[in-house]
């Protein structure tokens, strides 16, 4: 039993390290869309900004809001629900279960940092193309 918890201490990461690369791509894919997107998911008239009383200069406030379309929304949909379920495949396999406290985390931190630079590299050549 001890040599296959050691085998799979070893080998699980290349298991999942794929669904954590693609949960790098598709968290930046969503915080792309997020930042394209209108403000307001539904049509909104906006609201005028407050006038500094010592400055004069206007902050705050938002304009117009076309909202969203359907298709916008289904974007958004699909990948908040693909990131979902490849955080639970990373997160929630039994790999983990192997370590606690601060091995836990150390670990876990090196699965993000190494599939980061997979993400970043990935994402470089295809913006690139």
């Amino acid at each position: 039993m001890r040599i296959i918890l050691v085998w799979l201490r070893q080998r699980s990461p290349m298991i999942f390290a794929p669904a954590q690369v693609r949960l790098h791509q598709a968290t930046a894919e969503l915080t792309g869309l997020g930042r394209a997107l209108p403000w307001s998911v539904e049509p909104h008239d906006g609201w005028l900004g407050k006038e500094h009383s010592h400055t004069g200069e206007v902050t705050g406030g938002r304009p117009p809001s076309p909202g969203w379309t359907d298709e916008q929304k289904a974007a958004v949909d699909q990948l908040r629900k693909e990131c979902l379920a490849l955080s639970e495949t990373v997160s929630a396999h039994p790999y983990w279960e192997s370590f606690t406290g601060e091995d836990l985390v150390k670990r876990r931190m090196e699965l993000k940092s190494t599939t980061r630079l997979e993400a970043v590299a990935a994402a470089d050549v295809t913006l690139g193309a």
